[in-house]
């Protein structure tokens, strides 16, 4: 299997974690809330591939830029 390596600053870790873990919500969502078995299905086994993606993306983005990387609370402060 090819792989590919990306260099990212922090900024762009930060959108890349935030739109995967958007897209978890989406998803999971749809899985809870079809009534369409095969749509379910292709959701619910994509949602696993995502997942495994988002938590390694997740745990080699906190280790080089820290656990903010992964806050995305727009509340001021």
């Amino acid at each position: 299997m090819k792989s590919l390596t990306l260099d990212l600053t922090r900024w762009e870790a930060h959108c890349i974690l935030e739109a995967l873990t958007e897209l978890d919500a989406k998803w999971a969502n749809i899985c809870q809330t079809s009534q369409d078995e095969d749509e379910v299905a292709e959701y619910g086994n994509d949602l696993i591939e995502l997942r495994l993606t988002l938590k390694s993306v997740k745990e080699k983005a906190i280790a080089e830029f820290g656990p903010g990387v992964a806050n995305f609370d727009r509340t001021p402060l």
